[in-house]
């Protein structure tokens, strides 16, 4: 069984796949978060699994994210959704807004991030993390559908699994980036090392705590935020599916060429 289009979410996503089949899948990296589901978005064959485990049972720096991705590259797929929630750092990206990153910042300390640990040193381009075939069909779907979507912003990811202190999240705002995450990295990466398209929608659910005038984010705010805002996220993402073009001209799809050291 073999999907094109892959999404890393929610648990709610997969009840509303078309003819949804449920699929084991091992990985030279151990098991993924879940078992992949895999079913169809119109005429797309769509591969979803919840990055945090069907209970929620990963936190951000404990999932699984090389398993979960050489999983949707086992079942063939090419382009890769990457819903979450996140936190706005600047006021006019406002919760309930919906952000189409076009660049990233990596804080995190201990993760694997590299498919690539030797013999064979490769080094692929990361300038843009972001597919910008996938970015220009999640903005102009979500403009159609009324939609509050900022068209670029950077996220931060941060380790987690606490959120940030008010001298750090002051310190990401006052460097202008607009979203911060706990686990956009590496699963970005990771996806770029396996040349599969990748793409993220940022879903605000707080101010975090570094923006002048707003209260300490908490985890329940952030839930209930999301929760209010999920079906608006699938009715986007099923917007979005169908309309992500089949043929693969960015630099996603070759991006391991020129990337190996060969003596």
């Amino acid at each position: 069984m073999t999907a094109e289009i892959g999404v890393f979410g929610g648990s709610g996503f997969s009840s509303f796949l078309e003819g949804a089949e449920e699929v084991e899948v091992d990985t030279p990296y151990g098991r993924p978060s879940a078992p992949v589901t895999i079913g169809r978005v119109g005429t797309r064959r769509v591969a979803f699994m919840p990055r945090h485990g069907v209970k929620h049972e990963f936190p951000p720096h404990r999932v699984p994210y090389r398993a979960n991705v050489w999983a949707m590259k086992e079942l063939g797929v090419t382009r890769l959704l990457g819903p979450n929630a996140c936190g706005s750092l600047q006021r006019h990206v406002k919760p309930g807004d919906f952000v189409v990153c076009d660049q990233m910042v990596d804080r995190t300390r201990e993760r694997p991030s590299t498919f690539y640990d030797g013999p064979v040193t490769t080094h692929v381009s990361f300038a843009d993390p972001y597919c910008p075939t996938m970015r220009a069909v999640a903005i102009q779907k979500g403009g159609g559908l009324g939609i509050p979507v900022h068209d670029r912003g950077t996220v931060v990811v941060i380790e987690g699994p606490r959120f940030s202190t008010r001298a750090e999240s002051a310190w990401f705002t006052a460097a202008g980036w607009e979203v911060i995450n706990m686990t956009q990295y590496p699963e970005c990466v990771l996806a770029r090392e396996l040349e599969i398209c990748y793409a993220n929608i940022s879903l605000i659910t707080d101010y975090d705590v570094g923006v002048e005038g707003t209260a300490p984010v908490t985890n329940d705010e952030v839930i209930r935020v999301f929760t209010e805002n999920n079906d608006k996220l699938r009715e986007l993402l099923f917007a979005v599916i169908p309309a992500i073009p089949t043929d693969r001209t960015c630099e996603c799809a070759t991006a391991l060429s020129g990337a190996q050291f060969e003596v």
